[in-house]
Formats: C-alpha cells, sequence, structure tokens
C-alpha cells in the first residue's frame, strides 16, 4: 500500500504527464458541419514579376551657343535667349579644350575660357555638386582671393573668378573671368553638378548621363 507522501507525488507525476502529453498533441483538425460546402483547393499562382524601374531620361544637350573657332584665353559668352528661365542647370568643363559651358535645361547659356591645375596641383576629373557659395571667399590655404566662389571639394577645389591669361594656372581650381564668375554665380545653386572631363566635347543630341 503506497503511503500518503507517495500517493502524492504519483498524482503530481500523473498530473505532469498529462499536462507535457497536452502541449506536444497536434492541434485536432478543423470542423466542417455537413451542411456546409468545402471549398476546393486553390491553385497557387505566382506573384507577377516586378518590372524594373523606369530609368530617368539622360541630360540631353538641346542647343549651343554660336561661338566660330576655339576660344581664346580671357574670351566668354553669356546668352539666356534660347533657354527657358528656370530649369536644371548643369556646368561641364573640359580640360583638354579649357572650356567651361553652362547648360540651363540641355540649352549653353555661358561658355568661358578657362585656367586649370597645373601639373603638381591638377584639377580632379568626377562630376561634383556645388556645396558652398560665397562672393567674397579668400582661400585659407593660399591667403588669396576667390570671388565668385563656388566649392566643389572639401580640399580646396572650386570654380572662381581669376585673370584668364596665357602663362597663368590655378593649385587645381577651375578659373575663369571675372565678368562670367559673377554672371555664373547668380544662376548658379547649391547641388548644381560640375562635370570635369578631358577632350570629351558635347554636341547637339548628345546625352550627358553623369547630369
Amino acid at each position: 500500500m503506497l503511503s500518503p507522501v507517495r500517493l502524492v507525488l504519483l498524482s503530481l507525476a500523473i498530473a505532469a504527464g498529462s499536462v507535457a502529453f497536452a502541449a506536444t498533441r497536434p492541434p485536432p483538425p478543423p470542423r466542417v458541419l455537413a451542411s456546409q460546402p468545402v471549398p476546393p483547393a486553390r491553385a497557387h499562382t505566382p506573384a507577377p514579376a516586378s518590372k524594373p524601374p523606369t530609368q530617368e531620361a539622360s541630360y540631353t544637350i538641346k542647343s549651343i551657343l554660336p561661338i566660330d573657332g576655339p576660344m581664346k584665353m580671357g574670351e566668354h559668352h553669356w546668352d539666356e535667349s534660347a533657354a527657358p528661365a528656370k530649369g536644371n542647370l548643369v556646368i561641364t568643363v573640359d580640360l583638354a579644350a579649357q572650356v567651361l559651358s553652362v547648360f540651363r535645361d540641355g540649352h549653353e547659356i555661358g561658355a568661358a575660357a578657362v585656367l586649370y591645375g597645373a601639373d603638381a596641383k591638377p584639377t580632379p576629373l568626377g562630376v561634383y555638386p556645388i556645396t558652398e557659395k560665397d562672393a567674397d571667399h579668400v582661400s585659407n590655404i593660399y591667403d588669396a582671393p576667390m570671388p565668385y566662389m563656388l566649392r566643389l571639394t572639401n580640399d580646396g577645389i572650386a570654380v572662381h573668378a581669376s585673370p584668364v591669361a596665357e602663362g597663368y594656372m590655378t593649385h587645381g581650381c577651375i578659373g575663369v573671368p571675372l565678368p562670367f564668375a559673377k554672371k555664373l554665380f547668380g544662376v548658379a545653386k547649391l547641388g548644381d553638378k560640375v562635370i570635369i572631363t578631358r577632350g570629351e566635347a558635347l554636341e547637339v543630341g548628345q546625352a550627358v548621363k553623369a547630369a
């Protein structure tokens, strides 16, 4: 005959076993009433393939200024008559031709002969957004005036007014004539892109994918 203590322990063990059994039992299948129709199994329909995002149209050159022949040192042109009053502004610089061009909505509104960096301080190629504008900037590296400065990099590369003449060069910046720099400063905004290349001339109808 089991003692009362053993009976209690046995009862606890049985209860624990029933709890464990209940916890591990699979759930009962769903019940369906006799009068309730059972819907047929639905065939699996694969989700439609997602379409790749549509790529924005490239910035296309629509018109250029009528400039005859290669530009000379100090030469610059500005004419907004063919362009809309508002539009995406893109600035291109071709170091091989030593020319900076300004486009609004694909129309060239300005062009100027430029100076660029010497061999020891070359002007970097690439695409740079304008991060700062300062009409009366003075270089904290060279203690030199940089009127109408448009900053491109944190290490001092910028577009700014400069004497543009034979025999001059910069420490990597793009130097443009003062009257042109003032006009460019007036239309350029923070975030506008400056595309610097070497020998990549642009023609009407050509797409500028970096813009």
